[in-house]
């Protein structure tokens, strides 16, 4: 089986390392190339594509099995669409704020669907953390103090954050 994986960020990066340990092939594809060597070397994806790059996405049609989209800013699906076989599916967990365009022909003629997902049930939620615990399967996190709140705030407005943020109110937390 190979997956993409839309974005590296707080939720991307996350899919990348249970993807991997479930023993899917697994391909990163971000606009960001800088990002290529930390998604292969730190995280485990075995290629990584450049969205803005044409012929790295031309590469890549007809590959995929699955696609998680995991991105909240607005770009297109098609060339995501593109990428996968027949009968493939493309999920969104990201949430733009504009609604996507989506043609219909290019989902007909491949059998392939477009689907969401937010979040699991309880049952779903218990099984991924026992998975992650038994993979040992972490977040990658930034360890702010309480008194960094408003600094942190302006940095997530401005994008300026990788993965997630978490906040040792009591200072109990060893910072790095």
């Amino acid at each position: 089986m190979h997956v993409g994986v839309v974005g590296l960020g707080g939720l991307g990066h996350v899919a990348v390392k249970f993807l991997k340990a479930l023993g899917v092939k697994v391909t990163v594809i971000s606009t960001s190339p800088k990002k290529k060597e930390e998604a292969i070397n730190t995280f485990g994806a075995d290629s990584f594509l450049v969205s803005r790059d044409q012929a790295q996405m031309q590469s890549g049609v007809g590959s995929m099995d699955g696609i998680i989209d995991t991105v909240s800013a607005d770009h297109p699906l098609v060339p995501l669409i593109s990428l996968l076989k027949a009968n493939g599916k493309l999920v969104l967990v990201g949430a733009p704020t504009k609604p996507y365009e989506l043609p219909a022909f290019p989902l007909l003629f491949g059998r392939k669907m477009v689907g969401g997902s937010f979040i699991g049930g309880i049952k779903e939620t218990q099984e991924m953390i026992e998975f992650a615990a038994k993979h040992n399967i972490t977040a990658a996190i930034e360890l702010i103090p309480i008194e960094y709140i408003n600094t942190a705030m302006e940095r997530l407005a401005k994008a300026d954050v990788r993965y997630r943020f978490v906040i040792d109110i009591g200072n109990t937390l060893k910072t790095a």
